[in-house]
């Protein structure tokens, strides 16, 4: 039984939210090439979450979330220029936006308090 991570839940939750922008970009707006830079990186961000959740040492489990770390400021990148090249109005990026921010936040947290505990184990 999988205990309840919050984490895994926000990233897993994102993923299916941008699986969903990327076929409305695809569908509606014919926009090919971004949008599958966008679906990558945002749905490595879970999946470099669930590994790390599932990692041998703590040393494993904080490289993994500076994985995911980047995954979700690349998001963030790939947002913003879908959003710049008019892709994406403004209400529309500002709601993914903040999501992806959120992931940002959360993961920095964790890794700081990771890394802090992995310095004081030593």
């Amino acid at each position: 039984m999988e205990s309840k991570s919050i984490i895994r839940d926000k990233s897993f939750k994102f993923a299916v939210r941008v699986v969903n922008l990327y076929k409305y970009l695809n569908e509606n707006k014919k926009e090919l090439i971004m949008s599958k830079q966008l679906l990558r990186a945002a749905t490595s961000v879970g999946a470099n979450v669930n590994e790390a959740l599932q990692g041998s040492s703590k040393k494993d489990f904080v490289y993994k979330l500076n994985i995911s770390l980047k995954e979700a400021y690349e998001t963030e990148y790939w947002l913003k220029l879908l959003k710049e090249t008019a892709f994406l109005t403004a209400s529309e990026f500002e709601s993914v936006s903040t999501d992806c921010i959120e992931l940002i936040k959360i993961l920095t947290a964790i890794i700081k308090t990771s890394k802090q505990s992995v310095t004081m184990a030593v």
